[in-house]
């Protein structure tokens, strides 16, 4: 004879049945105001694409099913500047395209972030040469980098994340465009990757 085990019985939530918890009940939720910005604002990101080479494809990959980037509120590219806050340079720039780059990026409203996407748009990859950048951060100050040959798909998701827990404790107030230029000149004056020594060099 087999003996069935016994049902589990829940406790149910208590229930204000009046006064003020029972107005408010599950319908409000209690925050700080800059929090909710910061929610509001990393779940509404609208990247600008500046694609230029081969990591494109992988950056187009993530808006199909297996990946679904519009899970985190990051699927629709805007191809023109003033309705972008995302600008997610993929693939390698050259010293032509650096003036194109930097119009693009000035031409986006604030707030605004950089994704440099790839070995290439990092470091400059294995174009080591007089006619490509050695790394987007000397044109446009770069808040997430992505390494790799191209990318996974995996890993791009993964840098949007941790860019979403930079967007949510982003300050407000009225010190906010002064805390936005000085990181700005620090990214730029700080020392690009192609200058720094590790494990291949």
């Amino acid at each position: 004879m087999t003996r069935m085990a016994k049902p589990i019985n829940l406790p149910r939530p208590r229930l204000a049945t009046s006064g003020e918890e029972a107005l408010l009940g599950d319908a409000v939720v209690v925050t700080r105001l800059d929090r909710a910005i910061g929610w509001a604002r990393k779940y509404s990101i609208f990247p600008y694409p500046f694609a230029t080479a081969c990591c494109a494809m992988e950056y187009m990959s993530l808006s199909m099913s297996p990946y679904d980037i519009d899970r985190f509120g990051a699927l629709l590219p805007r191809f023109t500047p003033r309705q972008a806050d995302l600008l997610m340079v993929i693939g390698t720039v050259t010293i032509r395209q650096a003036p194109i780059l930097r119009r693009v990026y000035d031409q986006m409203a604030e707030p605004k972030w950089v994704l440099a996407m790839g070995v290439c748009a990092s470091s400059g990859g294995m174009f080591n040469n007089y006619a490509v950048v050695q790394g987007v951060d000397h044109v446009v100050p770069v808040d997430i980098y992505l390494p790799g040959c191209p990318p996974r798909p995996e890993m791009l998701l993964h840098a949007i994340l941790k860019l979403h827990e930079k967007i949510q404790e982003m300050p407000l107030g009225v010190n906010r465009e002064q805390a936005i230029a000085a990181a700005e000149e620090a990214a730029l004056s700080a020392k690009p990757t192609i200058e720094m020594h590790g494990l291949l060099r």
